[in-house]
């Protein structure tokens, strides 16, 4: 039997396909549900937030000043760490709140500041201080190094959390505190800079932490990282040249994510999926710029490519039990990526409230225009909500465009009320919830989920962010020449190993260039060297320079059959750029 909810929110699609508006006071009724629902989720998102970071958050005890605990759950699973990421989400939108006006915030954005620059100074498996340590997805809440098996590098965190430093230093500027912004806040932004610069060309592990390739979100992040880092080196009379030679360059990459009728999220990977992803959703809202155009190239949340994009991923959702009769143009619950796995492959309360998010990002951007356009791109996004709507430019003094921005409007809306909907009386957002029942699931009061909720209140609000100059960054270049070449350094592995006829010995590993751990496309050694005395296997690779990786070696037999050496698995950091060739010696275990 249909829910009551989704009962609703069909007949109310029906009276829009049949020409008729809704009831009013149904429309009215649930308004004032969502805005009540705002109003007082925004206080339990706030204190969410504040409780998981240390050091006086009242569910983290142990965390050092300033870090951002992903979420208290220790067990089932244990998220009780701090990521580079989420960290840098959390903390860009509570610098924006305190910009807003909430004075009250300012120790906790410098305890944030010193706590990263720490972070910056911790070796850790993803590589040395300043080096490849920068893409090390998360840490111990002591500030130490967690060394266990992870999926790294990660790089989009270096530049979301020099987005996050970026708003607050030219707050800082803004007000007279240009001494603090330089000094204090600079360094740390331009280190995360300077790795942004050269490595967002490179493959690592995205958002997600699953697939390692080629990542929209990070390459978006990464291009106005350096965007913006560009104007506020500027502003401290500091260098930055490779922002402004990376930024183009990065933009033109960013094209190529765009299959025609949506963002495929993740490429130069194989990894079986559509593309179809909360990633792009997740990057038209962190790239929004309220002084942008409907810009397509930097995918801005009113741009027909975001539009377009959006139906395509939360239509791929409605296949779970609690979508289930919600027609095409009515919010659902949203998830991930169709083909996830994760705990049973649920929705997130941040991905639905990412989805909201964007279209109240769009609604200002229109009204700030005071326009819609409707092309063949974003038809289809529109005919969901207006279907008898025709490509073209509407005036915000027409009726096509109030009808089309009441209906986004609405739309955005019905999101905010799958959240409500599926939220504990307590408030409490956990990390996802049941794609059958709506109950909580996974990491409880994950703190993005409370910052997510907060962006998206705000803007719905109309509260929105400073420009971080999309509307002078926006053209891509014509032909993509490629970033900046990586440092690499020759790295012969010998391996002493004996074996039998047929045999032949491989080296696989962590890293790309040592198969991802797909013994199937293992690197071989050569033998030419082998005597019954010295069974010597060896291989020299090009390898990218500051890199850790883990590792193991494995016979294999023409037969295909795979026999690995013992654990624990090898460990090994590539020397810093312009050190010379390098060799590791190894005895089979």
């Amino acid at each position: 039997m249909r829910n009551f909810f989704a009962t609703a929110c069909l007949i109310g699609s029906l009276f829009t396909q049949l020409g008729y508006a809704a009831p009013q006071d149904q429309v009215k009724e649930k308004q004032a549900k969502v805005d009540k629902f705002v109003k007082d989720e925004s206080t339990v998102a706030i204190q969410g937030v504040l409780a998981n970071i240390g050091p006086d958050g009242s569910k983290v005890s142990g965390a050092a000043a300033g870090i951002v605990v992903a979420s208290p759950s220790k067990v089932d699973p244990d998220y009780f760490f701090t990521w580079t990421r989420d960290a840098a989400l959390v903390f860009k939108a509570l610098v924006d709140r305190f910009i807003a006006g909430d004075q009250s915030l300012k120790a906790k954005i410098d305890d944030y500041v010193s706590a990263q620059a720490y972070l910056q100074t911790v070796s850790n498996p993803s590589g040395r201080p300043e080096t490849g340590g920068l893409g090390e997805p998360k840490f111990n809440v002591d500030r130490t190094a967690f060394t266990g098996s992870w999926g790294r590098p990660q790089r989009d965190g270096p530049a979301l959390r020099a987005t996050a430093l970026i708003v607050y230093a030219q707050w800082l500027v803004a007000n007279g505190d240009t001494a603090r912004a330089a000094n204090t806040v600079w360094p740390v932004i331009s280190k995360d800079l300077f790795y942004v610069s050269r490595n967002w060309n490179q493959t690592g592990f995205d958002l997600w932490e699953e697939i390692n390739g080629s990542s929209f979100f990070t390459l978006a992040a990464s291009h106005r990282a350096l965007v913006e880092g560009n104007a506020l080196a500027g502003k401290l009379g500091k260098p930055c040249d490779q922002c402004t030679a990376q930024a183009p360059e990065v933009l033109c990459f960013l094209q190529t994510f765009w299959t025609g009728s949506y963002i495929d999220s993740n490429i130069n990977t194989n990894d079986g999926r559509t593309g179809k992803d909360a990633n792009s959703i997740l990057t038209s809202i962190h790239v929004f710029d309220p002084t942008a155009g409907c810009t397509d190239s930097t995918f801005q949340p009113c741009s027909p490519r975001a539009l377009a994009n959006h139906k395509a991923v939360t239509d791929s959702f409605r296949f779970y039990a609690i979508n289930a009769g919600i027609p095409q143009g009515v919010a659902v619950a949203v998830g991930r990526y169709s083909e996830d796995v994760y705990y049973g492959g649920h929705p997130w309360y941040l991905a639905t409230l990412a989805a909201a998010e964007q279209l109240y990002d769009a609604l200002y951007q229109w009204n700030r225009r005071g326009s819609i356009t409707v092309d063949a791109v974003s038809l289809a996004f529109f005919r969901d909500l207006v279907p008898n709507v025709a490509t073209g430019t509407y005036a915000s003094n027409s009726a096509t465009y109030k009808s089309l921005t009441t209906a986004v409007k609405n739309y955005a809306d019905g999101y905010m009320a799958v959240v409500q909907k599926y939220t504990p009386a307590n408030g409490a957002l956990a990390e996802q919830f049941s794609k059958t029942d709506g109950k909580p699931l996974s990491a409880a009061d994950l703190t993005w989920s409370y910052a997510a909720f907060l962006t998206a209140a705000a803007r719905r609000n109309g509260v929105v962010p400073a420009s971080w100059g999309e509307p002078t960054a926006n053209r891509a270049p014509g032909v993509c020449k490629g970033g900046i070449p990586p440092c690499t350094v020759s790295v012969t592995f010998n391996e002493v190993a004996g074996t039998s006829f047929g045999q032949n010995v491989f080296i696989v590993g962590s890293i790309s260039q040592l198969a991802s751990w797909n013994p199937g496309s293992a690197v071989a050694l050569a033998s030419d060297r082998y005597t019954n005395e010295n069974p010597l296997w060896y291989v020299t690779l090009q390898l990218p320079a500051s890199t850790s990786f883990e590792y193991k070696y494995i016979k294999k037999t023409a037969d295909g059959s795979v026999t690995w050496e013992s654990d624990p698995n090898r460990r090994y950091t590539v020397p810093d750029c312009g050190s010379g060739a390098a060799t590791q010696n190894d005895v089979w275990r």
